[in-house]
């Protein structure tokens, strides 16, 4: 049952049921049915079950360890003020229905009054933003505003009336004017608790309070003045704004009780709340005007109308100094653009709005192409120059009710809603990039700027602002990285944190595997070794090769462990062929096939490279002196000592050292003499033009005849043609790999390749 009740099912329930009383409440009190006293029964039974249902509710968030410790703390006061009405409701429906007692004040009288303290101390008590010293003798000030004009409101409804009306005893003189002043307290308190908020979200909680605070002192003024001036009746009106109240005070401990326990991020734009000072003491003094009205001209009409006026136009001019602040916090001094403060909440209201058919929102990221050398080259003058012009460009390609703004240095952003189409977005940004490709003229010099944008068509409902942003700025990278002077939408794929942790998955999820590429004796065909080529079995997208996501390993660290389960499990396949070849790793034989596995230069740089291998390699099984590793030729070129150790201990424990892709970069042959090299592997796009480019065909040449004379073996890539194996045999190449001799082959067929050629050199050496 507890569960049952946490689950939210009972508040559910509850809040609905509250709810249907009060619409039969309503409609049994406009349709008058069964008169008078019963109008007042079904009204005054209406208020127990309400009161029962927010004070349990409300017992619900004291205890919620959902909540955090300030907020159960200021429940659990706000619980003892629900109780207090609670009781109050108890007490009225027993004195009215079951006791027949009059009197005033009665017993619910004064629950009703102690309602309002623990109410007041448990509004304060509410967590809000944390402020400075200044910021919150402000608040003070605003709050102590609106009190005062509350005040005045009351004196004139009900402290001045109670004070001279005949027949009235001290203690009900006393509590009459009680029950106003604790009223004054609820008001400075709601206020409080509402511009203390107004730079954030305010919650639904506090919103649904406040509202039930507010029926609740109109009702209560109501009250008041109906008892001083002729005696209340249950049943009557104010009775259908305490009703409303009560069942607000359900909603609210409702509401707080499913609010999330880490609610959005401030946010720093302004709410209607902040103006509540100024209705406060317009409200005032709109009501002097009116009490004074019969007073002469001379001299009270003029001096409380010019202070009237005066005071009014105060405000007005305080409002203003208060817009032109909020417009200064918000824009950027150089352009005028919305700065990074209105981008960011911009942003966040745009995350949290619905996404609509037909009603399109783009965020699009500018950044300008070649920016730092007109600053490095002309000054900063100049810089800013070019920031501006861009400025004016984004202007005229905004509409209203869009956003341009300026991040800082030369990135800029655009929020545009209601787009037609998600290509209305891409016709806007290529209009863009065409405005800002005008040359900007600074005195003598004329200044040729362009700029890259990210564009980012809202998908996603739950997308943070932040989030919004991240893309757009992951589509502007990719724009750069295709070239400048263009733009991107944004794609999943370009999600590096996604794709990283979804690669990171797939490491850990064993949705990688293994292909192998047999590399052959050009002259014979014979088989010589297999090379490890790692895919990735998407669940998605199929399988996709090295293209698809070996850069992104690289860039963000996973190609370590993912070659660490490359070189794990390739040589746990190798192993098993040997064994099913009847070749046991005790025994290795130097007419073994051998195995090359490629080490990326983020697994090179590792301390605990050699200890890696080893424990791989022991694991395995596999015999260290068939296994080559592959390194590329920018481990080589800028060779440390650590690095030359950690490649000499791996030559220590029999492993041949192979440099990949040679030829492709700035090799220094030098290190060839000093590193532990063996093989060096012709780039395929020397291959591929070797029969009829000349440049290409000298290349291989030198590769082979370099590898001639440090002793090494060269193997080249890529073969696709018979051409190109005859023209590698003539220069001296012997070994090769590449579509005209095998494809990549999954682990299964690769074992069938390499058992069948045991078997093949098993039978030549019988014989």
């Amino acid at each position: 049952m507890l569960n049952w009740f946490r689950t939210g099912r009972v508040s559910a329930a509850g809040v609905l049921a509250c709810g249907l009383l009060l619409v039969v409440q309503q409609v049994w009190f406009f349709a008058g049915w069964g008169g008078s006293e019963v109008s007042r029964l079904v009204t005054d039974a209406a208020y127990v079950p309400l009161a029962i249902v927010f004070t349990v509710l409300a017992a619900r968030v004291a205890r919620s360890k959902r909540q955090e410790r300030r907020t159960r703390r200021a429940w659990r006061v706000i619980t003892v003020a629900f109780i207090c009405q609670l009781a109050a409701h108890c007490s009225w429906f027993a004195q009215e229905h079951l006791l027949h007692t009059t009197g005033y004040p009665s017993a619910a009288d004064y629950f009703f009054l102690l309602f309002s303290p623990f109410m007041f101390a448990g509004l304060l008590m509410l967590p809000g933003r944390h402020r400075s010293r200044r910021q919150r003798q402000k608040l003070a000030l605003d709050a102590l505003i609106v009190g005062a004009g509350g005040f005045v409101v009351l004196w004139y409804l009900l402290l001045g009336p109670v004070f001279k009306t005949p027949g009235v005893t001290g203690w009900e003189r006393a509590y009459t004017a009680a029950l106003p002043i604790g009223d004054l307290l609820l008001v400075l308190a709601v206020s409080t608790a509402l511009l203390r908020r107004h730079q954030a979200d305010t919650p639904a909680p506090m919103r649904l309070l406040a509202a039930a605070i507010t029926v609740t002192v109109v009702a209560d003024v109501s009250y008041s003045w109906i008892q001083v001036h002729g005696g209340f009746t249950g049943g009557s009106w104010p009775d259908l704004l305490w009703l409303a109240g009560c069942f607000l005070l359900v909603l609210a401990a409702d509401q707080q009780y499913r609010r999330p326990p880490r609610p959005g991020a401030w946010r720093g734009d302004r709410n209607a709340v902040s103006v509540l000072p100024y209705v406060a003491g317009a409200g005032a003094y709109l009501l002097l005007a009116e009490r004074s009205s019969h007073l002469p001209l001379d001299p009270y009409g003029g001096m409380i109308l010019g202070s009237a006026v005066l005071t009014l136009l105060v405000m007005a001019r305080q409002l203003y100094a208060l817009r032109e602040n909020r417009e200064m916090a918000v824009t950027d001094g150089l352009t005028g653009l919305a700065n990074r403060t209105l981008i960011t909440e911009r942003l966040d209201q745009l995350a949290r709005q619905p996404i609509r058919p037909g009603g399109h929102t783009a965020v699009m990221v500018v950044d300008l192409d070649g920016f730092k050398p007109i600053n490095d080259t002309f000054g900063h003058e100049a810089g800013d120059a070019v920031l501006v012009a861009t400025a004016d460009a984004l202007r005229a390609a905004v509409r209203g009710g869009d956003l341009a703004g300026r991040l800082g240095g030369d990135e800029f952003v655009v929020l545009m809603h209601g787009l037609p189409s998600r290509e209305t977005a891409g016709a806007i940004a290529d209009r863009l990039l065409e405005a800002l490709r005008t040359p900007v003229i600074f005195g003598e010099h004329v200044l040729m700027v362009e700029a890259s944008i990210g564009v980012l068509v809202r998908d996603e409902p739950d997308a943070s602002g932040d989030t919004l942003l991240q893309q757009a700025d992951a589509a502007l990278y990719a724009a750069k990285r295709a070239g400048r002077g263009r733009f991107e939408y944004y794609s999943d794929l370009l999600d590096t944190r996604a794709r990283e942790a979804e690669l990171r998955r797939a490491v850990a999820d064993d949705e990688l595997v293994v292909y192998f590429q047999p590399a052959v004796e050009l002259a014979t065909g014979e088989l010589r070794a297999v090379e490890a080529l790692v895919r990735w079995n998407h669940p998605s997208r199929g399988l996709l090769g090295p293209d698809a996501f070996i850069e992104l390993a690289e860039e963000t660290g996973v190609v370590v462990p993912l070659g660490t389960w490359v070189l794990r499990t390739a040589c746990r396949e190798a192993a098993g062929w040997r064994e099913a070849a009847g070749r046991p790793a005790a025994t290795p034989d130097a007419a073994d096939v051998r195995l090359s596995v490629n080490l990326s230069p983020k697994q090179v740089a590792q301390a605990d490279l050699v200890r890696t291998v080893e424990s791989i390699l022991a694991e395995t099984g596999f015999p260290p002196d068939r296994l080559t590793l592959e390194i590329t030729e920018s481990v080589i070129l800028h060779p440390d000592p650590l690095t030359i150790g950690r490649l000499e201990a791996l030559r220590d424990l029999g492993i041949e050292l192979a440099v990949d892709d040679f030829g492709t970069g700035y090799s220094a042959l030098s290190y060839l003499r000093n590193l532990p090299v063996t093989v060096l592997k012709i780039d395929r796009s020397f291959v591929t033009g070797i029969a009829d480019d000349t440049e290409a065909r000298a290349v291989c040449e030198a590769v082979v005849h370099l590898g001639e004379a440090f002793k090494m073996t060269v193997v080249a890539e890529g073969i696709e043609t018979a051409d190109q194996a005859a023209a590698l045999i003539e220069m001296g190449c012997t070994i090769g790999q590449g579509f005209y001799f095998h494809r990549p082959l999954p682990p299964s067929e690769a074992g069938v390749l390499v058992r069948r050629e045991y078997e093949t050199r098993g039978q030549r050496h019988r014989t």
